[in-house]
């Protein structure tokens, strides 16, 4: 039987890239169109308006701090905090759907960076950043 060297170190690499890259493209979104439509939301829910801005540390810094390899169990904590308020305050009556579309889950996207954003907080960033984790 041939024996495989795993390569823990790579693989929370690309997962924090992976992630990070993602999760920013959704930041850079909302840096150049703007978070005011989260007011409503957020209101909805009896919290207040201020709280849109926390979606530029969850999707902008933190998404940088793991790409670079800075603190990433917390900027994992940041970004499963955002994933869940995105569910909760956008997503909540799509989770037993599915997506019409692909047969998938309707909030798998979501669903997908809070497990690795959970995944990174659990584990850390491997070695290959700029501070250990």
């Amino acid at each position: 039987t041939p024996s495989f060297k795993t390569h823990p170190d790579t693989g929370l690499l690309v997962l924090r890239l992976g992630l990070g890259a993602l999760m920013l493209f959704h930041g850079i979104y909302k840096a150049t169109h703007g978070v005011a439509w989260i007011a409503g939301p957020l209101a909805k829910h009896g919290l207040p308006a201020w709280l849109m801005y926390g979606v530029y540390i969850a999707e902008i810094v933190a998404p940088s701090m793991l790409i670079f390899g800075v603190w990433t169990r917390i900027a994992g904590l940041i970004i499963a905090f955002d994933m869940v308020m995105a569910i909760w305050l956008a997503r909540w009556a799509d989770i037993g759907k599915v997506n019409p579309m692909g047969g998938a889950w309707a909030i798998e996207v979501e669903a997908g960076f809070l497990i690795m954003a959970l995944a990174l907080a659990l584990a850390g960033g491997g070695r290959y950043g700029l501070t250990k984790s």
